[in-house]
């Protein structure tokens, strides 16, 4: 029985060690730029699942079930055919690579060559950390301009909160609630791609008419049937549109109740592939596509844990990944912080690991001091002739 090899690259963001890995400047072979900088590899973690068939009627052929981690190992980047045939897993080696190695297209607007900072504007009454702070759609966009002002480089408005426990809000509330600031911050001269954190597809569209593209949906396109016929026509009719696809197990008001996983860090990759395919079958161009391993949704802190260590994981999927730590609630059990609002400086901490594993962009309520602290990061780690804060394209 043949089985799946799952590829995480071991990113390497060490100026020197690039320096000298590509010192002929060929970038066409190992080892490689990972989702084309600034962060190289040259080694690989292989895993595979524990399998086993499934109980099925007699005269059928009994379903394959995966199961959590089998086998684990590093193998250097040449030696992995070998491994994989060891293994008994196939392997197409030029399509990952290809996955893993090439320059992500800009998405809104927004090149990818850095980490990108993707700020949360909240115009809702009960979200877990900044609920009813910005209800008011005056203060919504005087945060969104501050936020902008404070080097974001997207704005991601929201009018229904999907917090654990969360009840769903009708979509002429949710409308009422985020129109108001788009349009506001669109007539206050904001330039910033705007992202609208929805559920629903007519919600989307009424964005997108008031100047939003980029369509951030928790339930991958899956809450609404009308959502993916709804992604498709709005990257057919604005070029620079885009679509985030966030994984969850479940809607927002059952989500915690005791999420399981074979194994939350292969579970979530396989998810999200599966949503791409469906995505590409309803038209939705995989270039303008976002993933989010969708930390805190229908997630243990344990799975949370393990998402993140292993975010390289997720470069197989060939698209960027946005990460959303902040203030969410395993960073107040890991540092001991009940106030989600106090969360701050634990939210960069895992963000910054989040984008040593390559992640593109970080979904963050505070603004300024993880630009800060991104600047520093890119002086670290990029070559020495890139600048540290590229313009947006």
């Amino acid at each position: 029985m043949l089985k799946k090899i799952y590829l995480r690259p071991l990113p390497i963001g060490d100026p020197e060690i690039k320096r000298q890995a590509f010192a002929d400047g060929d970038q066409t072979r190992w080892p490689a730029l990972l989702a084309g900088g600034p962060l190289c590899f040259v080694s690989v973690e292989t895993l595979t699942r524990r399998q086993h068939c499934a109980v099925q009627a007699p005269g059928s052929p009994p379903p394959l079930a995966l199961g959590p981690i089998e086998n684990r190992g590093v193998a250097p980047l040449e030696g992995l055919c070998a491994v994989a045939a060891a293994l008994g897993a196939p392997l197409n080696l030029a399509q990952w690579r290809e996955a893993v190695s090439t320059p992500r297209e800009s998405i809104a607007g927004v090149s990818f060559n850095r980490p990108q900072v993707m700020a949360v504007v909240n115009v809702t009454p009960d979200s877990f950390s900044d609920g009813g702070v910005h209800f008011d759609p005056g203060c919504a966009v005087a945060k969104g301009l501050e936020m902008a002002a404070a080097g974001a480089d997207i704005l991601d408005i929201g009018g229904e909160s999907t917090r654990p426990g969360a009840a769903e809000v009708p979509y002429e509330e949710e409308l009422s609630r985020v129109l108001p600031v788009i349009r506001g911050l669109r007539e206050a001269g904001c330039t910033l791609p705007i992202s609208i954190d929805t559920r629903k597809a007519r919600v989307a569209i009424e964005a997108f008419e008031a100047g939003a593209r980029l369509f951030n949906d928790v339930s991958a396109l899956s809450h609404d049937p009308d959502s993916l016929a709804a992604a498709a026509e709005l990257c057919a009719a604005a070029p620079e549109a885009g679509v985030i696809l966030c994984h969850s197990i479940s809607d927002p008001q059952t989500m915690q109740n005791d999420p399981r996983y074979d194994d939350a860090l292969l579970d979530v990759y396989d998810a999200l592939s599966e949503r791409l395919n469906v995505c590409a079958d309803a038209g939705v161009p995989m270039e303008r596509i976002i993933v989010d391993p969708g930390i805190g949704f229908g997630k243990t802190l344990e799975h949370n844990v393990d998402l993140i260590r292993g975010l390289a994981l997720f470069h197989g999927l060939g698209r960027p990944i946005l990460l959303g730590v902040s203030r969410k609630r395993f960073i107040g059990t890991l540092s001991g912080v009940d106030a989600a609002a106090d969360r701050g400086p634990g939210s960069i901490a895992a963000g910054l690991l989040g984008v040593s594993k390559g992640a593109q962009i970080l979904r963050v309520h505070d603004v300024s001091e993880t630009v800060q602290a991104l600047r520093v990061w890119n002086a670290l780690t990029m070559r020495s002739d890139a600048p540290t804060r590229p313009a947006r394209e």
